[in-house]
């Protein structure tokens, strides 16, 4: 297991830059799956969960090679596609849900084991399997897997999303390209991430609009193109920088992520007393670490545009030594906050109740051994050891890394004082 070293105290300085979005990057290499031609993914970063796809795409008998930062994919005749899903390949990360439709779309069955990553609580694939469903896929529940049949082409159909999933909305929108006729899809969810995938299968020749808001419409074809596409920025990773900008102190700036991707977080930190200067695509944050943040804050993460659930373990580990009581309460996951055991080794007061996460302020944080539970808890750690006092050693059995190529080292080159120990015990 390794493990990261990190010393408080040290302010933050200088310029960072997200790469490509990960909730992007993993639904786009299943994506590819539907391409006719080659495709290239530019700027991609190497997380354990994008080296999960590559195995996983290799398993299905596709193939993706790295160019330096790009990964490029080259089509697959659809007899040569496998449509068997390994279990510990779907057990390593949710996002094997992904396959489900590319899969069922071009070999006409799939056989996926229930997906796994982080826990934070049910998640189910109801609303994907229901979907798939209506648009004339065979499903059947064995255990734990889930097989689905189609016999014919799929069939465009109007299908209403029980809550705005960004996951299956992702899939049936895949699924939709290639079904025959028009696919409306309501309640459909709106992220960031939901429009890029959508800018790609458009890219690739495919007819869809809507994406950004609860309607999508898709008239489906036979055959999708390759293309070289530029993934969105990662949006929480941009707010992680921010984060730790926030509990550390200092001035950083976060460069090549449009505000409007994380307005919600940066308007918290604002109201927190950080200093937030906007210049395109540039966020600058400031803030003196011998002045305390403000706290009292009420937050409730939910589906776009709300307060990003992925970004309310960051809201926690600023708002731990800020002055005054904070709540957060995630709409979306009954185990966002297994990381409030690490606050309170560090010396936070903070309970769990339910989804909410109750935060009393005031904290003078200590350094601590703890562990990273899920990977934005991880993450959060991360941040709230910049602002304890001493050194913290986080151990992680390797989440962090699912999410982000070397955040240790990220914060590193902005002047914190953290070190990665590979193989460590």
């Amino acid at each position: 297991m390794q493990t990261i070293t990190i010393t408080g105290g040290q302010p933050l300085q200088g310029n960072i830059r997200p790469a490509a979005a990960k909730n992007s990057v993993l639904p786009l290499l299943a994506a590819t799956l539907l391409c006719g031609g080659p495709c290239c993914l530019r700027s991609v970063p190497e997380l354990a969960d994008v080296d999960t796809s590559l195995a996983l795409l290799a398993a299905v008998g596709a193939r993706a090679v790295r160019h330096g930062p790009d990964l490029c994919t080259l089509p697959v005749p659809a007899a040569d596609l496998c449509g068997e899903i390994p279990p510990p390949l779907a057990g390593a990360m949710r996002s094997s849900v992904f396959y489900l439709a590319p899969l069922l779309c071009r070999a006409g069955t799939v056989r996926l084991p229930l997906p796994g990553g982080c826990r934070l609580g049910p998640r189910p694939v109801d609303i994907h399997l229901a979907g798939l469903a209506a648009m004339g896929a065979q499903v059947e529940l064995e255990g734990e897997a889930v097989t689905l049949r189609r016999f014919g082409p799929l069939r465009g159909t109007d299908f209403t999303l029980r809550l705005p999933s960004v996951g299956a909305t992702m899939t049936l929108l895949m699924a939709a390209c290639c079904a025959m006729g028009t696919t409306v899809l309501r309640g459909a969810a709106c992220e960031p991430e939901v429009c890029d995938l959508a800018q790609f299968l458009r890219a690739c020749g495919a007819q869809i609009s809507g994406a950004g808001t609860p309607v999508i419409v898709v008239r489906g074809r036979h055959a999708l193109d390759g293309v070289a596409y530029t993934p969105v920025p990662d949006r929480i990773a941009a707010a992680t920088y921010a984060a730790a900008a926030a509990a550390a102190g200092g001035r950083v700036t976060v460069e090549g992520c449009a505000p409007r991707y994380y307005r919600a977080f940066l308007d918290f930190l604002r109201d927190c007393g950080v200093e937030v200067c906007l210049d395109g695509d540039a966020v600058t944050l400031a803030r003196d670490p011998a002045l305390r943040l403000r706290g009292g804050r009420d937050l409730y993460a939910n589906a776009w545009p709300a307060f990003a659930t992925d970004t309310a373990p960051l809201a926690a580990a600023v708002l731990l030594e800020a002055e005054g009581p904070s709540v957060i309460y995630d709409h979306l996951f009954a185990n966002r906050f297994s990381c409030a055991e690490g606050f309170a080794a560090m010396g936070a007061g903070c309970t769990v109740r339910g989804r909410a996460l109750y935060i009393a302020g005031g904290a003078q944080l200590r350094a601590a051994r703890v562990t990273a539970p899920d990977l934005r808890g991880g993450a959060a750690l991360l941040v709230a050891a910049l602002a304890a006092r001493g050194t913290t050693i986080l151990r992680d059995p390797g989440h962090i890394r699912r999410g982000y190529a070397d955040l240790p080292g990220d914060l590193a080159r902005l002047g914190g004082r953290c070190i990665r120990r590979k193989n460590a015990e």
